[in-house]
């Protein structure tokens, strides 16, 4: 790191721009030009992330002729050549003249805000209102091929990177109406790679599937080394989400509550069920569009819930008169819920949609939530009481671990005698220019605090038992010295509390053995990661190090010629790297390198190698997590079963 990072290089005038700004410096971007210029304005990245995201725009078009009602069959399919095709039986795009003079079907392909939702006619319903889907998915395919099943023909048209390459034309007669959409990422604006992760797409045809009761979407692998199909219908609808989210969880209510309503032309449709942990799940959509930031609807919903439960437990004496009510924390603990809203006019924050901010929406949540939760809870009095006396003992743990996070709050960050007496911390007070390593051991912690570079990286050594804080609650956790310890040195809170933007460190490193034990304290932490600070995960801040596995060496004179290996494959090309004479060294641990060696392999940022730990699919984690790393030994065992091929070569014995 340079030590003068913070410097803005203003003695460079002329690498930043020409003086003589003038009109001859405007430049007009035409047409989906200003797309492949600025993928990343439109896709988010252009990322594994933003590939995927091009499938899902298209798939999304579909998915809005189902909302309209003519569509009741996806199909998503990877072709041999890795290009991709989605399939639908709704109307099919327009194919009449436009008032431009062109195609629908070739403005709707080329022309950015072009598209059936922005009038009173096309959508009533609709998760794609900017128009920019489909044309942006054009723009950043090397090819793509269009057939539209409309009016008893087939019309095709082919483009390339935005650009038409043939114009529409009639192929063939049909008897059914749809949209056939083909498309090959561009290698060029994807420099990542342009391969598709069936388990990716997966992932979200299955939620879609979830969200949309009667659906039925197919997705086909059709590339040679991976063929397989999978069709998803779920006619229960999110009922069946929310059990799918709690398979395997120790549950405080055998069924799933659901209700629905429709006020104002808004669908509401919510599904709620508790378990016995002590985490808050939950899952809100607008028009099958993941808001993963909220917004009115889960306000809506959150207000109702805590009043609905309070006004049970009052009116039934659940609650006596001296007890202080249960706060919107203490009615959610334990709580999975997803909720879907169907909006005609949703105010998304931002063409990424993750936050809703119709104002009216939560009243109408509220409204909604509020009668279905009080007839539920009015005609199921011994689940009620259950809900009620989960939210009691959440309240007392609540109050309990309110007391125990007081203690680990990190003062004011000059207060040198504030900080945990384990931690070495950087000189940098910066906290964009800062890393955290949270080292395996005193062994190691000694190698790294010597090895380190002592301006920017921290090292806070683990001495003790890191508890499972999938088994555990609040107050316990706080009790845990080495979690107390953690929290206290990231500084940015814990649970509800936590907020990413307040941490220390922009990176968190989990450093540890490379073995059993290793394996064991990378899971625990970031367990603890995932459910109380999951924001520091989702912010990109947490990573793991991968240390060495081996140390080829060989003397020649006083000079010693080393290469480090990390895989069985490395160690051989470092054998012969190295040459005759080669000697081997398995590290068992960190404390076996001295500290030169450890900056060299693991804390270098020109030459470590670090693992970014990221949430790919929040529903699929929640199902895990539990199953791993909580009490049941039988979902752990099954899932053992399912997905670990053991060998001879594991070395168990065998009788």
């Amino acid at each position: 790191m340079s030590e003068n990072v913070h410097k803005v290089p203003t003695n460079h005038i002329e690498e930043n721009g020409d003086a003589n700004y003038s009109a001859g410096e405007i430049r007009v971007l035409e047409g989906l030009e200003a797309v492949r210029l600025r993928p990343g304005m439109y896709i988010g990245s252009t990322s594994s992330r933003g590939l995927h995201h091009l499938v899902y725009e298209i798939v999304d078009n579909s998915i809005d002729e189902a909302l309209a009602g003519f569509c009741d069959k996806i199909e998503v399919r990877i072709n041999e050549d890795g290009s991709c095709t989605v399939v639908d039986n709704g109307r099919g795009i327009p194919v009449d003249m436009h008032e431009s003079g062109k195609p629908a079907l070739e403005v709707v392909l080329t022309v950015l805000h072009a598209g059936g939702k922005f009038g009173d006619g096309g959508y009533a319903i609709s998760g794609g209102l900017h128009g920019v889907g489909v044309s942006v998915v054009n723009a950043l395919s090397s090819w793509m091929k269009v057939q539209v099943h409309r009016d008893g023909n087939v019309y095709e048209m082919m483009f390339s990177r935005g650009e038409v390459t043939k114009e529409m034309t009639i192929v063939d007669k049909t008897d059914h109406t749809g949209t056939i959409v083909t498309f090959m990422p561009d290698p060029e604006i994807f420099k990542e790679g342009v391969d598709f992760s069936y388990d990716t797409l997966k992932v979200r045809v299955r939620e879609l599937a979830f969200l949309n009761k009667g659906l039925r979407i197919r997705l086909t692998d059709n590339r040679p080394a991976t063929t397989k199909s999978e069709e998803f219908h779920y006619a229960g609808g999110i009922i069946e989400f929310v059990k799918y989210l709690n398979n395997g969880k120790d549950l405080v209510t055998k069924d799933v509550i659901a209700f629905e309503g429709e006020k104002d032309k808004v669908i509401v449709d919510i599904a709620l069920q508790y378990q016995n942990g002590y985490t808050e799940n939950m899952y809100t959509f607008v028009n099958d569009i993941n808001t993963i930031e909220g917004g009115m609807h889960l306000s809506g919903f959150r207000t109702a819930l805590t009043r609905c439960i309070n006004d049970y437990a009052r009116k039934n004496g659940l609650l006596k008169n001296s007890d202080e009510n249960l706060t919107g924390e203490d009615v959610r603990e334990g709580l999975t819920c997803v909720i879907s809203v169907k909006v005609p006019n949703p105010q998304f924050e931002g063409q990424t949609k993750t936050k809703l901010g119709n104002q009216e929406v939560k009243g109408i949540v509220d409204n909604i939530t509020s009668e279905g939760l009080r007839v539920y809870l009015e005609e199921h009095p011994a689940e009620a009481k259950e809900i009620i006396g989960k939210s009691i003992t959440a309240s007392r743990a609540r109050e309990a671990a309110r007391r125990a996070r007081e203690l680990t709050r990190r003062k004011n960050a000059l207060e040198v005698s504030s900080l945990p007496g384990k931690l070495a911390d950087c000189s940098e007070r910066d906290p964009k220019f800062t890393e955290l390593y949270i080292v395996e051991g005193d062994s190691a912690g000694g190698s790294a605090k010597s090895g380190r570079d002592r301006r920017y990286q921290a090292i806070l050594p683990l001495r003790g038992k890191v508890v499972n804080t999938e088994k555990a609650a609040m107050a316990d956790i706080l009790k845990n010295e080495e979690i107390a310890t953690i929290i206290n040195t990231i500084g940015a809170g814990v649970g509800a509390d936590f907020n990413e933007k307040d941490s220390n460190y922009n990176k968190v490193i989990i450093m540890t053995d490379a073995d059993t034990d290793g394996a064991h304290i990378q899971i625990l932490l970031l367990t603890f990661f995932y459910r109380y600070m999951r924001d520091l995960i989702t912010a990109g801040k947490v990573y793991i190090a991968l240390p060495p596995l081996y140390k080829v060496s060989k003397k020649s004179g006083k000079k010693e010629d080393i290469v480090y290996a990390w895989e069985e494959d490395e160690l051989e090309e470092a054998k012969k790297k190295i040459g005759r004479g080669y000697n081997v060294q398995r590290y068992k641990g960190l404390g076996e390198m001295n500290a030169s060696q450890l900056w060299e392999t693991t804390m270098n940022p020109e030459t470590r190698t670090l693992i970014q730990v990221s949430i790919e699919d929040a529903a699929i984690d929640e199902r895990r997590v539990p199953v791993l790393m909580g009490d049941k030994v039988e979902p752990r065992r099954e899932w053992i079963e399912q997905h670990v091929q053991f060998t001879l070569e594991d070395n168990f014995a065998i009788e």
